[in-house]
């Protein structure tokens, strides 16, 4: 059923079993159409080059480019997480390339260490706290959610979702595999009610009274924040005064077998740089990778933070650890 799916969602963009046009790229990307379509209409504004796009949960995309091998349409794979960059990298779907231009633009720690893909945005992986009960003074860092002061209070989203692997895993890194695992029991310990499926419902768990705090990627926040100005909910920046928040990243990667490399790596360029970067984060509610470029107003008035420099593709070398241990941990 999936394949049938998105084999009429190739033959609708017209590329599947064609040859694709010089002036063309295509990306399979696991974010939706309104969040990546204004940045492709502008490339194409810009440069004549036209952006065709196939949208679906990565898992079956990076299955499909597998499955395509040599004869697949796909230029790049666009999607969120370290951690999913690192696994597609890891199934050989992915080639470096290398570029000045990128480098420049977008500093190391988001990019992988072989070329293979880059940062486009960043998120941040947060604390989110109840303003009628919990003062931001009470707040310090992740690792302190496991204390006994936050016994049935913490809400948390499923361990089954990369975000919260990544997570973990920069926390394996940081601390090592026995003290990683003792926060993590401390949190499920603390937990006010089962995990959720979404962050979306942990904010709104949190807003309600459910619980008093929770750890969201900041995007989810700003879009419901949007929606409910009067929310009684704030983020917490954690970890100041030691390494500094937990931020992941959507990126892109270029696929081993596209068809058309030098136009592909002109538009990543594009997208690295100034223009692209304000338009992409901002639609996204995300930080810019580009550290020269400012992120929107509305991301801006959550205020400025010192963020992990640990390399964000820890998160995907640590992920199958990651997952073992949130498992012995009861974290479901």
């Amino acid at each position: 059923m999936q394949a049938s799916k998105a084999l009429l969602a190739a033959l609708a963009l017209g590329i599947t079993g064609l040859a694709q046009a010089a002036d063309e790229v295509v990306v399979y990307s696991s974010r939706i159409d309104e969040l990546i379509k204004p940045v492709f209409d502008a490339y194409t504004s810009k440069t004549g080059v036209k952006v065709r796009f196939i949208t679906d949960k990565e898992a079956p995309l990076m299955a499909r480019i597998k499955a395509e091998g040599a004869n697949t349409p796909a230029d790049l794979l666009l999607t969120v997480d370290a951690g999913n960059l690192w696994q597609a990298e890891q199934m050989g779907l992915l080639q470096p390339f290398k570029s000045a231009t990128i480098e420049g633009n977008i500093p190391p720690q988001y990019r992988s260490s072989t070329d293979s893909w880059t940062g486009l945005s960043l998120r941040a992986r947060t604390i989110v706290y109840s303003t009628e009960r919990v003062k931001p003074e009470e707040l310090s860092t992740y690792e302190a959610l496991a204390d006994k002061q936050w016994e049935g209070r913490l809400c948390l989203r499923t361990a089954k979702k990369v975000y919260n692997q990544s997570l973990t895993g920069t926390l394996i890194e940081t601390h090592g595999a026995q003290k990683t695992e003792e926060i993590l029991q401390g949190w499920v310990n603390n937990l006010a009610t089962d995990v959720f499926a979404d962050d979306n419902a942990v904010i709104q768990a949190v807003d309600a009274g459910q619980c008093d705090v929770g750890i969201v990627n900041t995007y989810y926040y700003g879009r419901l924040h949007k929606q409910n100005p009067s929310l009684r909910v704030k983020l917490f920046w954690p970890n100041q005064a030691d390494r500094g928040v937990h931020v992941n990243l959507s990126g892109i990667g270029l696929t081993r077998h596209a068809p058309h490399p030098e136009a592909t790596k002109a538009l990543v360029e594009w997208m690295t740089g100034p223009d692209a970067q304000a338009l992409f984060a901002g639609i996204n509610q995300e930080f810019p990778a580009n550290p020269q470029v400012a992120p929107s107003a509305e991301v801006a008035s959550w205020g400025s933070f010192k963020a992990d420099s640990i390399p964000v593709e820890v998160a995907g070398k640590r992920q199958a650890e990651a997952i073992r241990m949130m498992d012995r941990a009861g974290w479901n």
